[in-house]
Order: structure tokens, then C-alpha cells, then sequence
């Protein structure tokens, strides 16, 4: 994956009190981080660029046309703020990577006859679990 690198000025992040336990701590400082990213204004991308990331995104986009990554692991928020932006520029990154195309093989010979032999293996063991009957005693 290309390493993508989105300038501070186009990230809008914002704090809030992490929910869960945490004892008084929890309820005094604000270490979640919610980071939003406008995918429409930014100008480090062309509109092709732009058109896969939202195809791509598209649950993580909100009707501002933003990306939303919230995050409360840790108990730091510059911590938290790390991480988001990391997780944004992976997002990204993954958005814009292009698949490789799966190209179809036929199986080998030696596959066949080793997914032959194994399917014999397999009924061979099912018919010696068979309960015996009279019929199969008497030939």
C-alpha cells in the first residue's frame, strides 16, 4: 500500500468523554477522539481519487460527505489522536489500493487424482462404519 499522508489542516477533530469504566478519571477528562475528514474539499486527491474512496467507504461516510473515525482505546487522548489519524490514512491507503485481478486455472492432473484418492479414503471408511445385514452376510 502507498503510504498517504493528509495534511492537519483538512482533519477536524474533536474530544469527548470516553464511555466505560474507568473510575473518576472517566468522568473528568476527555480522551476520546472523533476525527472527520471531508473527502469532497480535499485538494491532495483528483475526483476519480475522491469517487473510489466514497464507493469504498461508503459506511463510514456521513451526509457531509465525511469520513468519521472515533477512538477511545486508551486513556491518552494525544494517544487516541495518533491512532485515529493513523486508522484514517490506512482507510485510505486501503480505499485507493487496486485489487489483483484473480486469473481462472484449470486443476492439475496430480490434483484430481489426489482429490479422487481421498474421496475413495472418505467412502471406504464410511462403508466399514455400515451396520451389517443378513443380505451382506449370504454373498
Amino acid at each position: 500500500m502507498n503510504k498517504i499522508n493528509i495534511p492537519d489542516h483538512e482533519l477536524r477533530i474533536e474530544t469527548a468523554r470516553s464511555g466505560g469504566p474507568g473510575g473518576q478519571n472517566v468522568n473528568k477528562i476527555e480522551s476520546k477522539v472523533q476525527l472527520r475528514w471531508s473527502v469532497g474539499e480535499s485538494g491532495i486527491f483528483d475526483e476519480r481519487e475522491k469517487e473510489r474512496i466514497r464507493r469504498v467507504l461508503t459506511h463510514r461516510l456521513n451526509q457531509d460527505d465525511e469520513v468519521m473515525v472515533d477512538v477511545e482505546e486508551e486513556r491518552s487522548q494525544a494517544q487516541n489522536r495518533e491512532t485515529a489519524i493513523a486508522r484514517l490514512h490506512e482507510l485510505v491507503a486501503a480505499a485507493l489500493a487496486h485489487k489483483k485481478i484473480r486469473r481462472r486455472t484449470r486443476p492439475t492432473r496430480a490434483s484430481k487424482e489426489r482429490r479422487l484418492t481421498e474421496k475413495k479414503k472418505i467412502a471406504e471408511r464410511k462403508r466399514g462404519r455400515r451396520e451389517i445385514t443378513a443380505s451382506d452376510t449370504t454373498q
